[in-house]
């Protein structure tokens, strides 16, 4: 290994090169300061085989090359040749899913190959690229993989620099608050309460290591799995140059071939995870603020529901329905008998969902810390003294989430909750969040699931183990329910426990504009249940922004309106007319829609697709997709475009290629252009792809108010052949998990003068409505005869536009229309 005494500025982002000056350094008795060197890979001198795993050594360091499927390959660098536990939160197990898998040696390189990818490493400089096996290079570095020793901490600064082509461009990485894409941008992973956040603002509450590269229509992805201190630059210092780089940890990414972005996405869910299935009741509409108190007031905001016949599912108790903000505790003087009003506004359709916070009140008559106090359950400094920090209950101490006893332990606390009905918890403040200091000191230690280490390396960690803890003991507790969870802070992996809103925004047109970035951001980033604070946490709204937010809402997967406890309320009727209506009218739509988002929803759980996705997900061969970030769809069926500015009557919007109805008229448009669009207060763009199906529900005020007698079926004519797909079962019970669903395809076909509807069924669920309400959209022919299943079908009738209305069995397997 060649020792380098000076850092080669030309091999090196500019922006690496003044870290070194800022905090690289250590003391010395003669000079004061001297740069601690970084250290280079010199050529490898051969290769070593194990199983699916390749090893590389230039005498000192040593790489090793894991082959995880065909298309998934990881990289780690051990600087002196001992790897660290083989041990990952965001990757529970690694799993050997490749078909064919080998080592090629050649002149110049070692080749380590799959069916689909090939992993080049350089036998002169130990360069690291991958290609695809038409043998295009997608992906190669600009310096060897590199480190610096921590004299301070022990282990290493670990750094990888990629070359950054022309045309690349980057997405994912979470909920950043910046453009879509992130060419010339550098970014931080490192979860921060960053209240009132502003456009640019960085780092957020949640740290997703994980990017999409996209350079000339084929895409890659990288997920950097180190829990340390990241960064991440795009081109941002030196346009040639892609680098990532952490304050601690191993070396280690996972290269995820595409070629397309959809690709990259679902393979980084099979590593890392889905969603759980949610209750159906936590895709419709919640109401929060901090806070609703006393019980007296929470009972007027869902008395008002009902009587502004506005649905709602879910209702939210901040922090000041607790005994002196001490988690598991209730103010009886402000909630005098908790379980007799959540039973009673259970059985007027609310789910009611509680916060939790990670500090605990430093207090001997607090059974929670004196139970933690004794079984040593709270986090400790360096010399053994427990952390301490002040936040909402006074001095407090945290539990340690990354110890799996700490976890059972906290998972079993829920069970009064769960008794007295709680539906559901909000997991806030675990980024973790602390008054004055912002979060703990470095030197914290936790026990990290045996493998031990420092608040460095826990900390992007902690809110996703204890939200991990609440999910796990509400999962036990609620026997056969589905939990609904939610946290602010995570890591990635966090979507196999909690869905997750974007923290405490702004109510201003340009938060609206951001926050329809975030989710969509955070839906190609692996996490899809995801949400905004409807109208802004701070700030005021005037009634057309907050009607506007509703509208954006309703085609969020998660739709929660919240606010500060210093604003004006804002329930949907808090502005007047018009606004009232209007927003009425977008919530029902969303209750209409439940059952095709729930079905997005499935096909996310099982198939590893994206919810939301943006019209670069759709298309990127399309350069100019790659700038779009107003308009995504919603599965692949829906495309939404948000009204993002004020006073606008038109607008903009991008139609994929393909045929699209224009959801509100019916009207027929080509796509693969851009058209203007009316945008009136009371609407906003919504197109559905020609073919599609589209279930509807009769509007409820709550999931399950009513026995659905009969599904709306919503067909819209193609010239061409189009799948769609539906999802189905109890929608609150975990019988899906041993297959107790229905998963229903239709494939619609259409012609000159005939169209045909095809439905076949897999799985052991039986919905109990016995029939279908067809509304046969687009036919560009008058219909004579329609058939089912050889059966003529008599009673339909045929609207002005040449639309069809009729009923069917729901286990019709095709429908002729000529």
């Amino acid at each position: 290994m060649e020792n380098k005494n000076t850092v080669n500025p030309e091999l090196l982002p500019q922006k690496l090169v003044e870290d070194e000056e800022e905090f690289h350094h250590v003391n010395n008795p003669v000079t004061g300061l001297k740069p601690i060197v970084k250290k280079y890979l010199g050529a490898p001198t051969g290769a070593v085989q194990k199983g699916n795993k390749f090893f590389f050594t230039d005498g000192d360091a040593k790489v090793e090359v894991t082959v995880v499927t065909d298309e998934i390959i990881r990289v780690r660098l051990a600087p002196h040749s001992v790897f660290l536990d083989e041990f990952s939160y965001a990757v529970p197990k690694l799993e050997n899913k490749v078909s064919l898998f080998g080592l090629r040696e050649e002149e110049t390189e070692y080749i380590v190959y799959t069916n689909i990818v090939n992993c080049h490493v350089r036998k002169k400089d130990f360069f690291i690229s991958f290609s695809d096996n038409q043998n295009h290079v997608t992906s190669s570095d600009a310096v060897q993989m590199h480190w610096e020793e921590n004299i301070k901490f022990g282990g290493y600064y670990v750094y990888c620099t990629k070359e950054c082509q022309p045309e690349e461009s980057f997405f994912g990485l979470g909920d950043k608050a910046t453009e879509l894409n992130l060419r010339g941008k550098r970014l931080k992973n490192w979860n921060t309460d960053a209240y009132s956040f502003a456009w640019n603002q960085d780092p957020l509450y949640r740290a997703i290591p994980f990017y999409i590269s996209l350079n000339k229509g084929i895409a890659h992805g990288i997920f950097f799995d180190n829990t340390f201190r990241a960064e991440f630059d795009f081109g941002a210092e030196d346009p040639t140059k892609t680098s990532f780089w952490a304050e601690g940890g191993e070396l280690q990414y996972y290269y995820i071939h595409g070629p397309h972005m959809m690709d990259v996405v679902k393979r980084y869910h099979v590593i890392t995870g889905t969603h759980p299935m949610p209750p159906m009741w936590a895709l419709g509409y919640h109401q929060c603020r901090w806070s609703y108190y006393p019980e007296s007031k929470v009972r007027m905001v869902t008395k008002t529901f009902r009587e502004q016949k506005i649905p709602c599912d879910g209702i939210y108790l901040d922090i000041d329905y607790m005994d002196g903000y001490r988690c598991f505790t209730w103010n009886r003087k402000y909630f005098p008998d908790p379980k007799k009003m959540i039973k009673e506004l259970a059985d007027q359709g609310f789910k009611t969902v509680v916060i939790i916070d990670p500090g605990i009140r430093v207090d001997d008559n607090y059974s929670v810390f004196k139970e933690g106090k004794e079984k040593k359950y709270f986090c400790r400094r360096c010399d053994d003294y427990f952390m301490e920090g002040h936040v909402w209950p006074g001095r407090c101490q945290f539990p340690d989430f990354t110890n799996p006893e700490v976890r059972e332990w906290w998972g079993g606390l829920f069970d009064e909750l769960v008794q007295l009905g709680v539906a559901g918890v909000w997991n806030d403040m675990n980024e973790p969040a602390v008054f004055g200091n912002g979060t703990f000191p470095d030197d914290v230690r936790h026990q990290y699931d045996g493998h031990r280490g420092s608040h460095r390396k826990a900390h992007n960690v902690y809110g996703m183990q204890m939200v991990r803890a609440t999910y796990e003991g509400l999962r036990k507790l609620m026997k056969n329910k589905r939990p609904f969870t939610i946290t602010r802070a995570g890591y990635s992996g966090v979507q196999r426990y909690s869905s997750v809103w974007t923290g405490d925004n702004v109510a201003s047109w340009e938060h609206l504009k951001l926050g329809n970035i975030q989710i969509q951001r955070l839906s190609v980033s692996g996490i899809s249940f995801c949400g905004t604070d409807i109208g802004g946490f701070s700030g005021e709204p005037d009634g057309e922004l907050f009607t506007r937010w509703i509208q954006a809402g309703t085609f969020a997967p998660f739709m929660r309106a919240h606010s500060a406890g210093d604003t004006k309320e804002r329930e949907p009727w808090s502005f007047g007319e018009p606004y009232t209506a209007i927003n009425r009218k977008f919530i029902e739509l969303r209750y209409r829609l439940l059952p095709y988002f729930y079905s997005a929803f499935w096909e996310h759980h099982r198939y590893g697709f994206p919810i939301i996705r943006p019209v670069v997900l759709q298309e990127q061969h399309e350069e100019g997709n790659q700038y779009r970030q107003d308009e995504f769809t919603y599965g692949d069926k829906m495309l939404i475009c948000p009204v993002l500015e004020p006073g606008q009557k038109t607008r903009k919007v991008y139609l994929p290629k393909g045929k699209w109805y224009d959801f509100w008229s019916h009207e027929l448009i080509e796509g693969g252009k851009e058209i203007v669009v009316l945008t009136p207060l009371d609407t906003i763009p919504v197109f559905v792809k020609a073919g599609s199906v589209i279930p509807e529900y009769p509007v409820m005020q709550y999931v399950g108010e009513k026995e659905i007698d009969e599904v709306k079926m919503n067909v819209y004519f193609t010239d061409t052949e189009v799948n769609s797909f539906i999802f189905e079962d109890y929608g609150e019970t975990f019988a899906y998990e041993q297959d107790i669903y229905l998963e229903k395809k239709f494939v619609v076909r259409g012609k000159e003068n005939k169209m045909t509807i095809q439905q076949s069924m897999e799985g052991l669920y039986t919905p109990r409505y016995e029939n279908y309400h067809l509304n046969i959209v687009g036919l560009p022919f008058k219909p004579t005869r329609v058939i089912a299943d050889n059966n003529d079908v008599k009673d339909f009738v045929i609207s002005a536009d040449k639309s069809i209305q009729l009923k069917l069995r729901k286990n019709f397997t095709q429908l002729v229309i000529s």
